[in-house]
């Protein structure tokens, strides 16, 4: 059986940890590769970026020399156009292009004018704190942890910039398939989820479960089996694995 490579970007402030308790949920034939960006977790002393191509480059190169085909992308909030960005910097190292495109929770990327251009100017520890906040993905006594926010709230803050500071650029498509995931309660518009269709040339899919901006978290099985689902379609398509 040919495993699938599934490479995951994390939404900002994260480091890769956020996908690793996917490993033990997901099907043998489905290879988890959380990806880790430059100032978290083992990359912690490398600088941040606050370019959303440059580092989409940066890390395009250093998954070409181990990158197997065929593998997917996805991608939460910041990380969704981080995975959309990594997409076409692969193929502009001649690497193929996903089977793939998972983008969840955030706008497209050209409908992001009034969805993030606020964050285009790094925002104070109190501004980062409150939203935060507005995301309900922080507890108050982790919030209260001034330990804990000092070594967080620099990564939060070049990511909002790396968002904030994203412009869409005129390219060719892709032609993979692009699947998209929304909270029905989270910010990202059904017109902005909707927009992402124009990214590529192949099929488009687009599916909302409950909850907020971190309904990857709060329904975790239902994000699994939509990725699961997705793939495997690709996977029995081109007669990569046994049909149960």
């Amino acid at each position: 059986m040919t495993q699938l490579n599934l490479l995951c970007l994390p939404y900002s402030g994260a480091s890769a940890m956020v996908y690793s308790r996917w490993r033990r949920k997901l099907p043998q034939w489905l290879n988890l590769q959380p990806v880790e960006l430059p100032g978290r977790g083992a990359r912690y002393g490398e600088p941040l970026h606050t370019d959303m191509r440059r580092l989409a480059l940066q890390l395009a190169h250093e998954q070409k020399a181990t990158l197997k085909a065929p593998y997917a992308l996805f991608g939460h909030s910041m990380g969704a156009l981080l995975a959309c960005e990594m997409a076409h910097a692969f193929r502009a190292l001649g690497c193929p292009e996903p089977v793939a495109l998972f983008a969840s929770g955030t706008a497209a990327p050209n409908l992001r004018a009034d969805y993030d251009r606020h964050f285009a100017e790094a925002k104070t520890d109190a501004e980062l704190i409150d939203q935060l906040r507005t995301l309900n993905g922080t507890s108050e006594e982790i919030l209260a942890n001034k330990e804990l926010m000092s070594l967080t709230l620099p990564v939060l803050r070049a990511d909002f910039l790396l968002c904030g500071r994203f412009e869409p650029v005129r390219r060719p498509l892709l032609k993979c398939p692009v699947h998209v995931l929304g909270g029905k309660t989270d910010r990202a518009s059904t017109e902005q989820l909707i927009a992402w269709s124009q990214e590529t040339h192949g099929s488009f899919s687009l599916d909302m479960l409950a909850g907020g901006h971190f309904f990857i978290h709060e329904h975790e099985a239902k994000v699994l089996r939509v990725i699961k689902d997705q793939l495997e379609v690709h996977h029995r398509r081109h007669g990569l694995m046994a049909v149960s």
